[in-house]
């Protein structure tokens, strides 16, 4: 026989079922059901439940009707979830009944675990250099003191190592900046073109050292977007800086910015901004991870050239921020593809 709580337990929009003194459950709304994959009224709910924590919890209000919390972990649609499990009591004149929800807590608990590991790695970036400089200065103070050669190749390589700090302190500041604004939208007219040009006029110089060509294509007409001139500036920088760090010594790195068009992906009109390398490429399985903070394919080299692993995390979230899109299209062998597209109203 139904329960007469059946159609409140229905009305819940989190998966709930209610539980009798017979310790069977007497009603489950279809949230719950699609969550187990069956509907278990009339089972026992060990049968439904199975895990110890939450039959723990729920055996104990049954028997003195405190309000209690656990953790239930499933799946769903490939995926692990959390979910916040609560058994309050229900008391009616037959007995004491138990109600059990479930919150769910997936995206809480992922972006906990996005904070640990970015601590995680923050302190590894950070613990290399500081460790290569306190054993360096060991040595200054120590043995080598009174070695001229050795003290300046330790000097250059602790400038180096201090370098790199600096500049993993300059990205987290310019991440943090970038996130704090990314709901508000920048509407200053940005001068795309010219914008293009003088970031790879300032790169000439290390396209030069690395042999590589950089060859530039822009529109006839000035391309001109609603937009923050530094951010853009900067997604413009750290994708040609890539481009040259990674694309192989004597190749050529193509930049290309495309004249206002419609842009199905923005619903609107935009502009295309592509920067292609001719390096050794990426597999495909890291092409989705390459936006994390702190992933890289290749962690010493990575480190040799002097990257963060921020880079394409902050071009990530500026271009969030200005309502774009940031499409990456590689295979191995054949270079990469790294295309930025900016809504252009």
């Amino acid at each position: 026989m139904p329960s007469v709580f059946a159609p409140l337990v229905a009305a819940l929009p989190m998966p709930a079922l209610l539980i009798g003194a017979g310790e069977r459950i007497e009603a489950l709304n279809a949230v719950a059901a699609g969550m187990f994959g069956h509907d278990g009224t009339g089972r026992h709910y060990i049968t439904v439940l199975r895990q110890p924590a939450v039959l723990d919890i729920i055996e104990q209000t049954l028997r003195d009707g405190q309000k209690r919390t656990a953790r239930f972990l499933g799946t769903e649609a490939g995926r692990d979830t959390t979910w916040k499990v609560t058994a309050s009591e229900v008391a009616t004149p037959s007995g004491r009944l138990a109600l059990v929800c479930f919150e769910d807590m997936t995206d809480v608990e992922q972006a906990g675990q996005i904070r640990r590991d970015f601590i995680a790695n923050l302190s590894h970036e950070l613990r290399t250099p500081l460790t290569a400089l306190l054993g360096f200065l060991e040595t200054l103070q120590g043995a080598a003191r009174n070695d001229p050669a050795a003290r300046d190749r330790f000097l250059s390589i602790m400038e180096r190592e201090t370098g790199r700090m600096a500049r993993l302190v300059d990205d987290l500041l310019s991440l943090s900046r970038v996130e704090a604004e990314e709901r508000v939208r920048p509407m200053s007219p940005v001068p795309l073109g010219a914008l293009v040009d003088s970031v790879v006029q300032s790169l000439a110089p290390m396209a030069q050292s690395a042999g590589i060509t950089v060859a530039c294509t822009l529109p006839p007409t000035e391309v001109i977007i609603p937009g923050d001139s530094n951010q853009l500036r900067q997604v413009v920088l750290n994708l040609v800086e890539n481009a040259i760090k990674y694309g192989g010594r004597d190749r050529q790195v193509d930049i290309a910015l495309g004249s206002v068009r419609a842009e199905p992906v923005l619903r609107g009109p935009g502009v295309r901004l592509s920067v292609t390398d001719q390096g050794e490429g990426i597999a495909e399985h890291h092409i989705p991870r390459l936006t994390e903070r702190f992933y890289r394919i290749d962690n010493h080299r990575s480190r040799e050239v002097g990257g963060t692993g921020l880079g394409l995390a902050i071009v990530k979230h500026i271009v969030g921020r200005h309502r774009g899109r940031l499409r990456i299209d590689s295979r191995l062998g054949e270079g990469s593809t790294f295309t930025v597209i900016l809504p252009a109203d």
